[in-house]
């Protein structure tokens, strides 16, 4: 077991911008998952990923998440569970801000544009 403690600072990591045109700050990555905070003041492009689960967690604003052609709205505190080759986006009127886990981790590659 590690002895060792892994504190990541979120002010540390610099955001950029994802192939579907989200903001992201990538929190924390290693080879099986990853974690990273989004942040969308529109909309991502409809997209899907040929191998990673995402699980969204809303943690300010609102919008709507769409998974197969089916449309739900999301709030803070919502939790969307997004399975891989799923196409999906979210769109809002504002900003929606929500933590993205990934497994594998995410990565542009894995990332299939519509």
């Amino acid at each position: 077991m590690s002895e060792q403690i892994r504190v990541e600072k979120r002010e540390s990591k610099r955001p950029f911008i994802a192939k579907d045109g989200s903001e992201i700050r990538e929190l924390y990555k290693s080879a099986r998952m990853s974690l990273a905070e989004a942040t969308v003041y529109q909309e991502t492009k409809r997209h899907f990923h040929m191998t990673a689960e995402e699980i969204y967690h809303i943690l300010e604003g609102k919008g709507i998440m769409e998974i197969e052609g089916k449309s739900k709205e999301v709030y803070v505190g919502d939790t969307v569970v997004i399975l891989p080759e799923e196409k999906h986006r979210i769109f809002t009127d504002k900003k929606v801000r929500f933590l993205c886990f990934c497994s594998p981790p995410y990565s542009d590659a894995d990332t299939v544009l519509e």
